[in-house]
């Protein structure tokens, strides 16, 4: 064997060698990416499966939407339940004076004025509160669907959900209620975009809205939904969900379980055992520019809505609404409000004047509403997002800036708690 065949012959096996390796690598990988596939019901089908979506014109929604001016007579026609533990019950409102109801944007909210009786001092006040519309434009009636709220295990000793409580034990079909019109920031776009809807509990009353509009419209538009609860006694809407993904090519339906009873059935009731999670999303959606739409409760938000941001979604792409105790603390810090009479080097003290209080604040203390909540100040508040009022709160002194534009007209020389900020010392009736 002449040198040149014996250095050939070291080649090729060393060659041979590396090439052995890698394959074996290789495979021990892609068993380990199969039995993680395993785990998500029909997944490779379904991505096999993956439709040619045909151009269409986004559906039409008027950026302006007629509205009525304060509170509007609305009578219950229907009350149903719409989960086995008869913990969401949806109630079907019309319009007493009989005039056309106008349309919104799919995701929005209706304000409740309610004569709620205090537990403890039985005294009747009026609380506002609002509910996220379930259902699409264009009917005859608005749809709300509520859950009955259970006292939250922290902050300890609150009372549970007045307003919740109200409609589950109290609304009947025939009653009347007050209504404000339909409002708030957090809904679809108009849009051929492929979207991503994740709701966890109660969240799922936006998203139905959301459904409803774009599926009836028999736009081509992809949407996905993810759809946590514990088990099937909070799975909500479970045949109606269920008959949209059988009969809409471009909608993908897939419930997580994160606690399954022994007679839910993997496959068949839910597609995921587990939260919806990041993990979820990245080893289902294809690669694509979706629009990302989340609604849920406190602790899921601030797991989903920065792991996103992390997975390089931009922001503009990431619409979310939070719901419980407090709003979703945001994770980028917010804009310096710019001010000719106070400096940075120059605190901000903010007074509650009924409550005796003086509290310092910064650009970390977010809205005024979390201050008032965090230092034991009480103050009504409902939407949280500028829309229903409910946090109306008078200026004795001082000067706010609004985070936002607000739906909700507030009185001359009051402000809206949940989206203000102080721009100097401020002074207010709380």
């Amino acid at each position: 064997m002449t040198s040149f065949e014996l250095v050939s012959f070291i080649f090729a096996a060393a060659f041979l060698q590396v090439t052995t390796f890698g394959m074996l690598a290789f495979y021990r990988h892609w068993q380990v990416y199969q039995e993680v596939k395993r785990s998500l019901y029909g997944f490779d089908q379904r991505l096999a499966a993956e439709p040619v979506y045909k151009e269409s014109l986004p559906i039409s929604i008027p950026d302006k939407q007629p509205t009525w001016i304060g509170s509007r007579k609305f009578q219950v026609a229907k009350k149903e339940y719409e989960d086995a533990s008869q913990s969401i019950c949806s109630f079907h409102l019309v319009p007493t004076d009989g005039d056309p109801l106008p349309n919104f944007k799919p995701g929005q909210f209706l304000t409740f004025e309610l004569p709620v009786r205090n537990p403890v001092s039985k005294e009747l006040k009026k609380v506002i509160r609002c509910y996220s519309l379930s259902d699409r434009p264009g009917l005859d009636h608005y749809r709300v669907s509520i859950k009955r709220s259970v006292p939250p295990t922290e902050p300890p000793n609150l009372p549970a959900g007045l307003g919740s409580n109200y409609f589950h034990d109290n609304v009947d079909v025939g009653d009347f209620l007050d209504v404000r019109s339909p409002g708030g920031h957090f809904f679809m776009e108009a849009s051929n975009q492929p979207a991503v809807l994740i709701a966890g509990g109660i969240g799922i009353t936006p998203m139905l809205s959301m459904l409803n509009t774009y599926l009836q419209s028999k736009s081509s538009r992809e949407i996905w939904l993810f759809y946590g609860v514990r088990n099937s006694t909070e799975h909500a809407m479970k045949r109606h969900l269920e008959a949209l993904a059988k009969e809409h090519s471009n909608f993908r339906l897939y419930i997580c379980y994160s606690k399954p009873l022994p007679e839910d059935s993997f496959g068949s009731d839910y597609q995921h055992k587990g939260y919806a999670g990041i993990t979820l999303l990245r080893l289902t959606l294809p690669l694509k520019l979706f629009q990302f739409y989340i609604c849920g409760p406190r602790q899921m938000m601030e797991s989903i809505v920065p792991s996103l941001e992390k997975w390089g979604v931009p922001d503009e792409s990431i619409h979310y609404e939070a719901f419980g105790p407090a709003s979703l603390a945001k994770t980028k810090p917010r804009k310096p409000i710019a001010t000719d009479e106070q400096t940075d080097a120059e605190p901000i003290t903010v007074t509650f004047s009924k409550s005796g209080k003086s509290i310092s604040w910064d650009e970390s203390s977010g809205s005024l509403l979390e201050l008032a909540e965090r230092n034991g100040v009480e103050v009504e508040s409902g939407c949280r997002a500028g829309g229903c009022g409910g946090c109306q709160t008078t200026i004795e002194a001082g000067e706010i800036d609004y985070t936002q534009e607000p739906d909700f007209d507030p009185d001359p020389g009051s402000c809206l708690l949940c989206i203000s900020r102080p721009k100097r010392n401020l002074t207010l009736i709380a």
